[in-house]
């Protein structure tokens, strides 16, 4: 088992996302706390920094994904955390976006469940500024 004792915020307004990421992280030892809105990401990291977020771009409400992520970059306590846009979008300037915004890199919906615990690993293992891909 790798990874162990990490922790991982995954924010996704999909229920179905939520749990399948979940069950795949938890079995490579991470614990993996959710949200599924940018406020909700917001204020869990308020009081508790993971390891990394992994965010989904396109949420309802105040703020989307970018949005959030950009504020969790402004907070000096959060800027050495990575946070990884999770999209289903294809186009380069969503990938741009999400870089401009302070995501230290993306991972394609559909998810790889095969590769995701790896992927997490390295961008933990990288930090804020590195794209293990």
């Amino acid at each position: 088992m790798t990874g162990g004792g990490k922790t991982v915020l995954l924010v996704d307004d999909n229920d179905d996302v939520r749990r399948l990421v979940k069950k795949v992280l938890e079995r490579s030892g991470k614990t993996v706390i959710e949200a599924s809105s940018g406020e909700e990401a917001l204020k869990l990291v308020e009081s508790r920094v993971p390891d990394l977020v992994l965010m989904d771009i396109r949420l309802p409400g105040k703020y989307d994904g970018l949005e959030a992520a950009t504020r969790m970059k402004e907070d000096p306590r959060l800027g050495r955390m990575p946070v990884v846009a999770l999209t289903a979008s294809v186009l380069s300037s969503d990938r741009e976006r999400a870089l401009a915004a302070g995501c230290s890199g993306f991972i394609s919906k559909p998810i790889d469940i095969t590769a995701l615990p790896a992927l997490v690993d390295k961008f933990i293992a990288h930090g804020p500024g590195a794209q293990p891909h």
